[in-house]
């Protein structure tokens, strides 16, 4: 059933991988709790039981074969809630996946194959396991941001603070008509005071951007894990309207569990508990004008003005 403490809620930030489908050679550094395969039917009951109605698989390897895993899991997904029970709602997937950026030919070829774009809402990089910090700047990836904007799909930067928050900022202003979304609030180091300092500068320059976008997820394996602080600054830099929720499953705390998301939703839930329009926004209206299909009309990205204010180790 659905979770009585608010509306329906979008995980924006959800990862399933297999082990057998493609490399994830990051998880060879990660904790050895997370070195195992994460399957939907390990995650579907605890989030259904938050209230979750859509979930946003994204990419956890910089290959077609990850991708193409996550695509087929999104139609598994939706065609296991074609039988509705009480027990089981209705969840919609979509997919943040990986294209070759540097290759602007190849990424034009793949946003005209259906077969490729299939249940697309977004792309990401691993910028940060890049040995080359300049990578998202680069001319031929600039160009493929391009088409990423004319097709209206929205780019995820992952856990950018500190090598990728000013690149991020800079990024935004090159690009004026693509949509930019900031994983993990850009991973804020938080409970290091001095640090947080640098990281709230950084995080203004980007959300003075109008196209840009936050999500509230990573944040119980960001620093010391107190993320109160930055649920305020994000709604006073961004407002609900440019901000998403994600359990960023199964990283958290305690491996393949939803103990980092089911505070940060309670956290939410009673910071907007008197403003339910905002509350709606947070969940699931901003995930549904950003998170669009390609190939779907609609303004993807539109998501207000910058600034608005919104109250009356592993990949990531």
């Amino acid at each position: 059933m659905r979770d009585p403490a608010g509306p329906a809620v979008t995980d924006a930030h959800l990862h399933l991988w297999d082990l057998q489908r493609s490399p994830y050679a990051w998880l060879a550094g990660a904790p050895e709790a997370l070195r195992r395969t994460g399957e939907w039917s390990m995650v579907h009951d605890g989030l259904a039981a938050l209230g979750v109605t859509r979930v946003i698989l994204v990419q956890a390897d910089d290959t077609p074969e990850d991708t193409a895993h996550l695509q087929r899991t999104a139609r598994a997904i939706e065609a296991e809630s074609t039988d509705i029970t009480a027990r089981s709602p209705a969840i919609t997937a979509d997919v943040v996946g990986w294209l070759p950026l540097e290759d602007p030919a190849a990424v034009a070829d793949a946003l005209a194959d259906p077969a490729v774009t299939d249940h697309l809402v977004g792309v990401r990089h691993l910028v940060h396991d890049e040995p080359d910090p300049g990578f998202l700047e680069h001319r031929a990836v600039g160009r493929s941001l391009e088409l990423l904007a004319d097709a209206g799909l929205p780019l995820d930067v992952p856990d950018a603070f500190p090598r990728h928050m000013e690149q991020a900022a800079r990024l935004a202003e090159a690009h004026p008509e693509l949509t930019l979304v900031l994983d993990h609030l850009g991973k804020p180091p938080l409970g290091d005071s001095a640090q947080m300092g640098v990281w709230r500068a950084a995080l203004e320059r980007i959300a003075a951007a109008p196209r840009t976008v936050a999500k509230l997820s990573g944040l119980a394996t960001s620093g010391n894990g107190a993320f109160a602080p930055v649920v305020a600054a994000a709604l006073d830099l961004f407002g609900p309207a440019r901000l998403m929720v994600g359990s960023d499953w199964p990283i958290a705390p305690s491996s393949f569990t939803l103990d980092g998301f089911s505070p940060l939703l309670a956290h939410v839930r009673e910071r907007l508990a008197s403003d339910d329009e905002a509350l709606r926004e947070m969940l699931q209206g901003t995930a549904e004008r950003v998170y669009t299909r390609a190939g779907a009309t609609g303004e993807a990205g539109a998501t207000g003005e910058a600034g608005a204010t919104g109250e009356a180790g592993a990949t990531g």
